[in-house]
């Protein structure tokens, strides 16, 4: 085996991840990863910091070059090269090399796909691609919006969509004094939280500046010579000087039309615990595949950079014949909007809704240290349990610092299936500069256990 060619699409978290820990069992297995551009291995998530200046430098984001995965681990990373089309039948993939406008076929012996999300943006909204319009997935993406502010020193932005990209590239766009109008075609911002906890997100980028505009859809842009001046809404007209896209993402998955490659919810590739296909020697991982949800026990589609991490290194090991499984995901989450942190873990009201699941929730207010020590902030527990069983089935947290990092008891408790009672009973840490006597996932427990 470690003489076939392992072929990986992709050279992100997954990708790299699978082909580090195939060179670390195989060392003199041919592997060759194709990455759409310049950069591999890079922080994602750090995009909105780096346009913040929170972080100084895009290198700073890069975990590994691709002159680094050649020289030292002996990877051939050929960047600026784009999977056109898979071959499943004759084991080919067609390759553009986007340097020299030349395509060719590359055979493989085992093929891993890593080709991540995508930015949704509505392609039938005309401007969509306007050279002020930007969606945020890439760290070529991010070195464009940062570029792009530098050189022409935008006033107004305009994000359309409240989700983890939305409130962090809010952040990013406030802190370098841009004004910013946030459209949300939804009730509250943040989809992934209960229409309640959305609301003290909402009201709390209120007070941090943010024009919020809820319930309201976006339909066009005004362009004039390729640039986009005004949003154009289904209640109104917002004049801007640049347009963030934060409406999510979708698997990166077009290009496997044809393929046999089993696809599933929002089209992402169906994998089993070993990340392997429906097809024979090929693997796939990352923000292009399903993730088995581990409260509902359904399929879910969910990009974080933790699963992408995850999953590669499970596809890694299956493709060098080490024993390995990915058990899915309780689709656990923090992000961060200036002073606030929002986390969030298990399943919302509405998804408890529609499995007919019966449950109680409640919500509680505390504080993130003892409330005499200098610098307690407010902090917000939201818990939801099956009725009879008082078993922990979602949680979600909104406060100040000190709060977000508190849902990962959550997130055991909710990937364990743990009960209120085993959450009451758990020993925890307490001193008054990092919490009250009862942590305030405790009290929400103790509050919620008297309805079950």
């Amino acid at each position: 085996m470690d003489n076939n060619t392992l072929v990986i699409i992709g050279g992100d978290a997954a990708g790299m991840s699978a082909a580090s820990k195939v060179r670390r069992e195989q060392p003199d297995r041919k592997i060759i990863v194709f990455e759409k551009s310049d950069y591999t291995s890079y922080s994602a998530c750090g995009i909105p910091y780096f346009i913040s200046g929170t972080v100084k430098t895009a290198d700073e984001l890069i975990r590994r070059s691709p002159q680094e995965f050649r020289s030292k681990y002996k990877i051939d990373v050929r960047t600026m090269h784009l999977v056109l089309q898979v071959d499943t039948d004759n084991k080919q993939i067609k390759v553009l090399d986007k340097n020299n406008n030349i395509e060719f076929w590359q055979p493989y012996d085992q093929l891993l796909i890593a080709t991540g999300g995508k930015p949704y943006c509505p392609e039938h909204i005309a401007g969509y691609d306007a050279v002020n319009v930007f969606g945020v997935s890439t760290l070529k993406s991010g070195i464009n919006i940062e570029n792009y502010i530098e050189e022409h020193t935008p006033q107004k932005a305009v994000i359309i969509g409240g989700g983890y990209i939305g409130l962090e590239m809010a952040e990013a766009l406030l802190i370098r004094g841009l004004h910013v109008t946030l459209v949300n075609r939804q009730e509250q911002v943040m989809n992934t939280l209960d229409t309640d906890m959305g609301a003290i997100i909402s009201e709390a980028m209120r007070k941090l500046g943010v024009n919020l505009l809820l319930k309201e859809e976006l339909k066009g842009f005004t362009i004039v010579n390729n640039k986009a001046t005004a949003v154009i809404t289904d209640k109104q007209s917002i004049e801007t000087d640049m347009v963030i896209f934060g409406m999510g993402s979708s698997p990166n998955t077009a290009f496997l039309e044809g393929s046999k490659i089993e696809l599933g919810i929002k089209k992402a590739i169906k994998v089993n615990g070993e990340m392997k296909t429906n097809i024979p020697n090929v693997w796939a991982a990352g923000d292009c595949t399903e993730t088995l949800n581990l409260v509902s026990k359904q399929q879910i589609y969910v990009a974080l950079g933790t699963i992408a991490n995850k999953t590669g290194l499970v596809a890694g090991s299956s493709i060098a014949g080490v024993s390995a499984n990915f058990p899915g995901a309780a689709g656990t989450a923090v992000c961060k909007i200036c002073s606030y942190e929002v986390a969030r873990t298990g399943l919302q009201e509405k998804e408890l809704k529609r499995l007919n699941i019966e449950y109680i929730t409640t919500v509680i207010e505390s504080k993130t240290r003892a409330n005499y020590y200098p610098g307690a902030k407010d902090i917000t527990v939201k818990l939801l349990a099956e009725k009879n069983s008082g078993r922990l089935l979602g949680g979600q947290i909104i406060g100040e610092e000190g709060a977000a990092k508190r849902i990962d008891v959550l997130a055991v408790a909710v990937t364990h299936n743990l009960t209120l009672q085993n959450i009451i009973d758990l020993d925890l840490s307490y001193a008054p500069p990092f919490s009250p006597v009862w942590d305030p996932v405790q009290t929400a427990a103790r509050s919620l256990i008297k309805k079950v």
